[in-house]
């Protein structure tokens, strides 16, 4: 039996939605509140499970043969008070599903991120070679992520049958009003200001494709792989969306001390509308970071082809920004 974490989010469900299209049968968690996406409601070859990953003893009772697990839960968020919550659910969510699986015996593909890796000293695109760095101003999501990842790299040494996944950006259609969602949506309101940062993306059926595709190379354990297809900085990326949305491209770089003034407007604004801020100090920081990935290591393990960035922002216009003829 294959299960699958987190099957109602982004990545999740194109895992599960590419299982099932090979006649795969699928156990999938979830929250209770979460809503299971249209592609997914009717099928018979998926079981889905109400479960907190954080919680052992619930996992331990649908771990019953289970021969592969794809991890894709966790929780992502910059917002200051999701701090301990998200350090909780994503690292102790992934020492429990390490310890099952070394328990059960079942291989193990674990979704990283590459707010895991670390960076070039050379000023290189980073590999899966380069070492993370404990610093006073990291992301918490980041912390998370890294500790996360050595709970998969501790069962490793303990003779966990695993491999990692590092993905950049994860973009495509499904996202909705998240992620890819809300970039576009800020596009065609009229952007008028970017980050100065640069991003790494990576198409969402890619990232899926690769990963059952390694699942599927046994022979392959204990390593890891970044998942990017290509590097843009923030501005390019607004243009070519700007483009496809037929509206003008942002042209104001938010300079850094711009992005610090702006997360503490977002921080009072919220403080008297008792919602959350729209920019963090962290994801203002994020925003203005400057890294390249490469993808050479997965792409010499598989030969995998990934999509390129038109073609990843051309397939979200077509589907939530139609054009009219």
């Amino acid at each position: 039996m294959i299960l699958v974490t987190g099957g109602t989010g982004f990545l999740g469900a194109t895992v599960i939605h590419l299982l099932i299209q090979e006649g795969k049968d699928v156990l999938a968690t979830k929250r209770a509140s979460s809503t299971i996406p249209d592609i997914l409601k009717s099928s018979s070859l998926i079981q889905w499970i109400d479960a907190d990953i954080s919680d052992y003893f619930a996992l331990s009772e649908i771990f019953d043969g289970v021969t592969q697990v794809y991890h894709c839960a966790a929780k992502i968020s910059y917002q200051k008070a999701d701090a301990k919550s998200m350090l909780h659910t994503n690292i102790e969510g992934t020492k429990h599903l390490v310890n099952l699986c070394m328990e059960h015996g079942a291989r193990l593909l674990h979704v990283s991120s590459i707010a895991a890796l670390g960076t070039n000293k050379q000023g290189l695109p980073v590999s899966e070679d380069d070492k993370w760095e404990r610093d006073p101003q990291i992301a918490v999501y980041s912390l998370s992520k890294y500790e996360s990842e050595m709970e998969v790299w501790r069962g490793i040494v303990e003779g966990l049958d695993a491999v990692i996944v590092n993905p950049s950006v994860i973009m495509g259609p499904g996202s909705g009003t998240k992620g890819s969602g809300v970039i576009f949506n800020m596009v065609n309101k009229g952007l008028k200001i970017y980050p100065p940062g640069t991003v790494g993306i990576v198409d969402v059926v890619d990232v899926a494709k690769v990963m059952i595709e390694l699942m599927g190379k046994t022979e392959i354990t204990g390593e890891r792989y970044i998942l990017n297809s290509e590097n843009l900085t923030n501005k390019d990326l607004l243009t070519r969306i700007s483009i496809l949305l037929d509206k003008p491209a942002p042209t104001i770089e938010a300079k850094p001390f711009m992005l610090g003034i702006a997360w503490r407007v977002a921080k009072v604004i919220s403080l008297f509308t008792g919602g959350r801020p729209a920019l963090t100090a962290e994801s203002a920081r994020a925003s203005a970071s400057k890294l390249a990935y490469t993808n050479d290591k997965i792409i010499q393990a598989t030969g995998f082809e990934f999509k390129s960035a038109d073609a990843i922002l051309k397939e979200i216009q077509e589907t939530y920004y139609p054009k009219t003829s």
